[in-house]
């Protein structure tokens, strides 16, 4: 009896010790209702994939690039370090990669989990990364100890494309400046959110950014001004100097990086108006003469690029064509907005041009608009160019949806970024007073995630034409990189899932659901995010310090 007993005992005991190894090697679930929510989730009979060491990434040698990503993903968030191999071998299990013609939609991909393995398969390369976001945002996040380490990943198929094809994000560097490595991690920004367009604001009034070779004092005099205005345009200017630029070599490096996470680089050089610092450079190109200097408060200046002038067509020419050889991507941005006609007014210059039935700024807009589609390349403006503008240019549509909505209509292809809704640089709560950017405006994550860029109120036929939208973060009172994150933060994952997520599908309070265990992501990254949404977050009131 007392042998029994012991052979029970050893019994329970070795029971009790594999369960252990099992839960010890077992990796904590994943979770795929991520942001942004993927068009379908189907869970599947079966046991969960289990993602250890012993798991290998397998991808043809064209998707070295996503298997690559995926491997660094896993490391950083699931603390698994993965080989990555092209061919199959027996009794290993893989994380496949794969561009299939099943998968018809070009940014679109079917990912499946079961028990022997993972397959990811894209319409492309960039539905593959995208299914690869949505296995990094689902994974739980290691503990820095480094004693969970790996995933376990339930048995589903998840079929996913988004409803947009411009999914975008601004970043105003003109105002003030940023490093290129604070650049290429606003791209990793984007990139986690599934965006693949990031509009580059070059140049303005506060300082030009970018180097042309041509015009070398476009960087030696025009991306430094002597001070900068305090507050909201007081009479109070700081006297420190601030300045930077971006070689050509270093915004190819920075096109480059964004390519290899899909998503493509859109400069834009604004004009006519916005230009007090190119002509701070050269005086000859304005209406007057000048003396100009580089801009020190913000808001609307009236000294304008002067469109009677041929001089200014050789300058914009000679820009474009190095803008043009800088960044491929078929998208220009000429600005156009906020140009005041006074100096055209009184130009005998532009008087001369005897004008009839057209503005000068659409005088103008259509020169510069044959020159870039000469080069093949595709126009957009901000919503002011609607007048006396090309029916092939593109418009984005900024003072509200209803310019984006009547040029749609007219045939025009629109992008969507409302001041209304998107606008980052806004504040996120109604007690200024906390709020570190002085701009005014109220923009919380709730009114972002209530975004339509195309409701059925606008024609079926119209709404062909709006291909997404965008946030915009103009920076006039943004001057450190964690101002930047945290306007950006979490407003940016309420856009993501508008512009990738069908209507139908959305619901705020589920989104925050899943946003909080986004939110986890911010923090393994580093990045600053606003805290609105969760008080038990903030910092106490002042008043208890």
């Amino acid at each position: 009896m007392k042998t029994v007993n012991m052979r029970m005992k050893g019994m329970v005991l070795t029971a009790i010790l594999s369960l252990g190894s099992l839960s010890a090697v077992a990796g904590k679930p994943a979770n795929y209702n991520v942001v942004p929510l993927p068009q379908s989730i189907q869970t599947t009979k079966g046991a969960a994939f289990e993602v250890d060491a012993e798991v290998q990434i397998l991808a043809p040698a064209e998707l070295q690039n996503e298997a690559e990503f995926l491997q660094q993903y896993l490391r950083e968030v699931a603390g698994v370090q993965l080989s990555i191999a092209d061919k199959r071998a027996k009794k290993v299990r893989y994380i496949e990669l794969a561009v299939s013609p099943k998968v018809t939609a070009t940014e679109g991909y079917v990912m499946t989990i079961n028990q022997k393995g993972v397959t990811i398969q894209g319409g492309t390369a960039a539905g593959v990364f995208y299914g690869i976001q949505t296995l990094r945002k689902s994974l739980p996040i290691a503990c820095k100890c480094g004693k969970h380490t790996g995933a376990s990943l339930p048995a589903a198929t998840i079929t996913d494309t988004p409803r947009f094809s411009w999914r975008g994000m601004h970043l105003d560097c003109s105002r003030h400046f940023w490093s290129v490595d604070f650049v290429k991690k606003f791209i990793d920004l984007l990139a986690m959110h599934n965006m693949n367009t990031f509009h580059w604001h070059l140049t303005d009034d506060q300082g030009w950014r970018i180097e042309i070779k041509k015009y070398p004092e476009l960087t030696t005099i025009g991306s430094q001004r002597s001070g900068t205005t305090l507050g909201t345009n007081s009479d109070l200017d700081d006297g420190i100097p601030h300045g930077g630029f971006y070689t050509q070599q270093e915004a190819r490096d920075i096109v480059k990086y964004a390519q290899q996470r899909h998503i493509t680089v859109v400069p834009e050089i604004d004009m006519p108006g916005h230009m007090l610092a190119a002509l701070t450079c050269y005086p000859e190109l304005g209406c007057t003469g000048g003396p100009y200097q580089v801009g020190h408060y913000w808001g609307v200046y009236k000294d304008v690029l002067c469109v009677g002038n041929p001089k200014v067509y050789e300058f914009v020419e000679g820009v474009l064509a190095e803008i043009m050889d800088i960044f491929p991507s078929e998208v220009i941005h000429i600005g156009g907005d906020e140009a005041p006609t006074e100096k055209w007014e009184h130009c005998a210059k532009c008087n001369a041009l005897n004008l009839s039935g057209t503005t000068y700024q659409g005088y103008f807009t259509k020169r510069v608009f044959d020159f870039i589609t000469a080069h093949h390349r595709r126009v957009l403006g901000w919503d002011e160019i609607l007048e006396g503008s090309p029916a092939d240019a593109m418009i984005m549509s900024w003072r509200g949806t209803a310019p984006g909505a009547q040029a749609a209509k007219t045939g025009h292809d629109v992008v969507m970024s409302p001041t209304t809704h998107v606008y980052f640089d806004y504040q996120q709560s109604q007690e200024p007073e906390h709020e570190p950017s002085r701009c005014s405006g109220y923009i919380p994550v709730e009114k972002v995630y209530s975004l339509d860029p195309a409701p059925d109120s606008i024609p079926a036929e119209a709404r062909k034409h709006i291909l997404g939208g965008q946030a915009n973060i103009w920076t006039e009172y943004i001057f450190t990189e964690g101002m930047v994150e945290y306007q950006a933060l979490p407003r940016m994952s309420a856009l993501a899932e508008v512009l990738w997520t069908q209507p139908e599908q959305k619901n705020y309070e589920a989104f925050k659901e899943r946003l909080t265990r986004f939110t986890s992501l911010f923090e393994k990254y580093n990045y600053k995010y606003a805290k609105h949404l969760w008080p038990e977050r903030q910092l106490p009131s002042r008043w208890q310090f």
